[in-house]
C-alpha cells in the first residue's frame, strides 16, 4: 500500500463536518483496496518506523501533544489496534490509559475531571482506551448509569445528551487552541463480526479472560450504540478534532489506517529537532575537542 492509496482510504474514513453524518454509509469491511492481509505485516512496520520518527521530533520540539481516542463496540479490537499500531513508540514519549467504569469519588466530580488529568503533556502522544464519550454512549443507552451520577435534579432533562456534546466538542476546542491534536477512532464493526469474536472467546481458552457475559447481553443494545456513537460524530466532528470511523472486520486494515491517520497528522504538526545556534555549536566544538584530549 503506498500512501497515496493509503490516504485515500483514509479521506474516505475521515469525518471533519458532523452534519448529515450517517454511520450506516460507512463500510465495517473496507471494500476492495488493492492490498492483501498477506501484505500487511510488511506495510505495518514500515508505517511504525515512520512514526517512531515523527514521535522522536515531536518530543525534542515539545510544543505539540497529540491526544488520540479509540472508541468501539466489544470485541470491535481497541486492544490490539493500540498494541500493534503504536509498538514502535518510545515509551518516555507516550502514555496510555484504559478508562474503566467511574469509581464513587469521580460520579462526585465533574464528568470530565478523570480525562483531564489522563492528558498527555507537550512533546507527549497519549492514548485514550474509552473516553469521555462514554458519557454519552453507555450512560445514555444505560438510564441506570446516569441515575447513579449524584447530579442535581435540574440538570438532568431531555437536553442532557445535546448539553454533554457541546461541553464535549468546546472542550476539544480549548484542547485545539493550547497546542493539543486530538484524533478520535471509532473501530466500525458489523454485528455479524462481533458474534464471531465474541464466540472465539469463549471457545478458545486462551481468550476465556476476555469475555465477560456483560459483552454478549450488550448485544441487546446495538442498535441504540449505533444511534449514539451516530449522534456523537454529528455533534463533534470538526476539522481540528476529526472523527475517523475506521472498518473494524479485518484488523490487519484498521492497523494500519490508524497508523497512516497518526502519520498524516504528525507530519501536518511537522515537528522539527530545537535548532543550535552559533554560539552554542561553538561551545559543543570547544567541549568537544576537551573530551578528545588524552587523559579527558
Amino acid at each position: 500500500m503506498n500512501r497515496e492509496l493509503a490516504r485515500s482510504i483514509l479521506k474516505k474514513c475521515r469525518i471533519e463536518k458532523g452534519s448529515g453524518f450517517s454511520l450506516s454509509e460507512h463500510s465495517t469491511h473496507g471494500g476492495e483496496i488493492g492490498v492483501s492481509k498477506a501484505d500487511a505485516p510488511a506495510l505495518l512496520r514500515q508505517g511504525i518506523e515512520t512514526l517512531a520518527a515523527l514521535q522522536d521530533r515531536l518530543a525534542a520540539q515539545d510544543r505539540h501533544a497529540v491526544l488520540v481516542i479509540f472508541q468501539a463496540m466489544d470485541a470491535a479490537g481497541k486492544d490490539g489496534a493500540i498494541k500493534h499500531a503504536f509498538s514502535g513508540l518510545n515509551p518516555q514519549g507516550t502514555s496510555v490509559y484504559s478508562f474503566k467504569a467511574p469509581t464513587s469519588e469521580d460520579l462526585d466530580r465533574d464528568f470530565l475531571r478523570r480525562h483531564i488529568i489522563r492528558l498527555p503533556t507537550r512533546g507527549q502522544i497519549g492514548i485514550h482506551n474509552r473516553s469521555w464519550y462514554e458519557e454519552v454512549l453507555i450512560a445514555r443507552v444505560h438510564k441506570s448509569i446516569l441515575a447513579r451520577q449524584n447530579l442535581p435534579q435540574e440538570v438532568v432533562g431531555p437536553e442532557i445528551w445535546r448539553e454533554r456534546l457541546e461541553d464535549i466538542a468546546a472542550f476539544e476546542r480549548y484542547l485545539g487552541r493550547q497546542g493539543f491534536m486530538v484524533l478520535k477512532f471509532f473501530l466500525h464493526v458489523s454485528k455479524e463480526e462481533q458474534r464471531e469474536r465474541l464466540l472465539a472467546r469463549i471457545d478458545e481458552p486462551d481468550k476465556n479472560w476476555k469475555m465477560d457475559p456483560s459483552d454478549i447481553a450488550e448485544r441487546a443494545h446495538w442498535d441504540d450504540y449505533q444511534e449514539a456513537y451516530q449522534e456523537a460524530v454529528r455533534a463533534t466532528a470538526t476539522s481540528a478534532a476529526p472523527w475517523f470511523v475506521i472498518p473494524a472486520d479485518r484488523k490487519w486494515l484498521t492497523r494500519l489506517l490508524v497508523v497512516e491517520a497518526m502519520i498524516e497528522a504528525l507530519e501536518k504538526i511537522d515537528p522539527r529537532y530545537p535548532e543550535v545556534d552559533d554560539a552554542e555549536r561553538e561551545a559543543l566544538r570547544q567541549a568537544g575537542q576537551a573530551l578528545r584530549r588524552k587523559g579527558a
